[in-house]
């Protein structure tokens, strides 16, 4: 019902504002011929046109075709057109309406035994015959009248994806300035990425080997404490191996090539200080792009979590819809988060590189939502993971997965 409201509503606006345009074309056109006061038509038609846009979009179903502001004989064209759409979709409106109301008047003085109103011999009642004559007629014609809307609705849709989609050309220049903005995107991915590896080996790993460095010249020096000294060298190996082992993993866990994201996401949780729960719906595998923005984005999701924002749990969400990924990621934290700060703008930039899209809501005291659509979910092997729950310390049992207990 609440359909059949919205379309109904949206053809008489429709035949409003086809009226409206019929009233306003004919200046515009004349207007036209003074080169001074091309620009105010021009600005007037893409006016008209978005309201167009919306009114079709919102109300009828259709598609928009396009987010970029049409040029002035694109406008002008597309409101020419629609104008005879417009008026037919109010035709048909006002039938449908007219014959709603005939109906109404035979039923009413059926059930009420008074005399039809619009009878030119009030004193003839309404029998059961002339109800059955009518309803047959009446069914007919209703069919034909939303027939006629469904029409004009799809008439509507038509002309707003054929006579405002940008041409091919358009669709070109488009596309080149956003594999430029990905190009750059990855280059700036690919630099974050490599600062930060540099990072997390000298303040981690460099330390660790510069002390086992000096715990073994120090042996060196000191034979009579050398077996002391070598087993705080053998403590200082075993650490800096521990920690060499966690930049590779931060890098690229292996788990995402040999046993699927869901694995890979399970690490990230049993890593995790905090509890994390992980629903994983995926089918099939993502493509190995698609998998490393994933996991990159919920590994820096929950670290931020964890260090910043003094939450308590991490909620995250996996999916595979329309052969994309949609991966979510919500803490129970302060909130607040700056979108535009290094940590966040850098998941921003490696989502952008896969060709997706970053989204954050932050607001204060209320958690933050990190939600990124990754396109090009392509086809790897069928695998589907189900909702588990890690806490420190705690791992339940996640999905099977080659080589790994289920």
């Amino acid at each position: 019902m609440v359909r059949v409201t919205r379309r109904a509503t949206g053809l008489a606006l429709g035949a409003l504002t086809a009226v409206a345009h019929v009233l306003l074309l004919l200046p515009a056109a004349g207007a036209l011929l003074v080169p001074a006061a091309r620009p105010a038509v021009a600005a007037a038609g893409r006016r008209l046109v978005s309201i167009e846009r919306t009114r079709v979009t919102t109300l009828l179903g259709g598609a928009d075709a396009t987010a970029a502001e049409p040029s002035a004989p694109r406008a002008l064209r597309y409101l020419a057109a629609r104008v005879p759409v417009g008026l037919l979709g109010g035709v048909v409106l006002a039938l449908l309406v007219l014959g709603a109301g005939f109906a109404a008047t035979i039923l009413w003085s059926w059930v009420t035994g008074t005399p039809w109103l619009l009878d030119d011999e009030p004193a003839t009642a309404v029998t059961g015959e002339i109800v059955a004559y009518y309803a047959l007629s009446g069914a007919v014609l209703l069919y034909l009248g939303l027939a006629g809307a469904t029409g004009v609705v799809r008439w509507e849709r038509t002309l707003l994806a054929r006579l405002l989609a940008p041409s091919r050309e358009e669709q070109l220049a488009r596309r080149v300035t956003e594999l430029a903005g990905t190009r750059d995107a990855v280059v700036a991915a690919v630099d974050d990425e490599r600062r930060r590896i540099e990072r997390d080996l000298h303040d981690g790993v460099q330390q660790r080997l510069v002390a086992l460095g000096m715990l073994l010249g120090r042996a060196r020096r000191h034979p009579d404490r050398a077996d002391e000294l070598v087993a705080q060298a053998h403590e200082q190996a075993q650490r800096a191996l521990v920690e060499l082992r966690e930049v590779s993993w931060r890098v690229y866990p292996a788990a995402l090539d040999t046993e699927g994201l869901a694995a890979a996401l399970e690490s990230v949780a049993e890593r995790a200080p905090l509890p994390v729960r992980i629903t994983c719906a995926i089918h099939p595998e993502p493509a190995a792009a698609v998998r490393a923005a994933a996991w990159f984005v919920v590994s820096e999701a929950v670290t931020n979590a964890a260090k910043h924002s003094g939450a308590s749990g991490v909620t995250i969400e996996v999916r595979t819809t329309d052969g994309a990924l949609d991966v979510t990621v919500h803490d129970d934290g302060r909130g607040g988060a700056d979108p535009a700060g290094g940590g966040l703008a850098g998941l921003a930039r490696r989502v952008e590189a896969a060709d997706g899209t970053l989204r954050v809501e932050s607001p204060p005291g209320a958690g933050t939502l990190i939600a990124a659509h990754l396109p090009g979910a392509g086809l790897q092997q069928s695998h589907v993971a189900a909702t588990t729950l890690h806490e420190s310390g705690f791992a339940a049992t996640g999905p099977a997965h080659p080589g790994r207990a289920g």
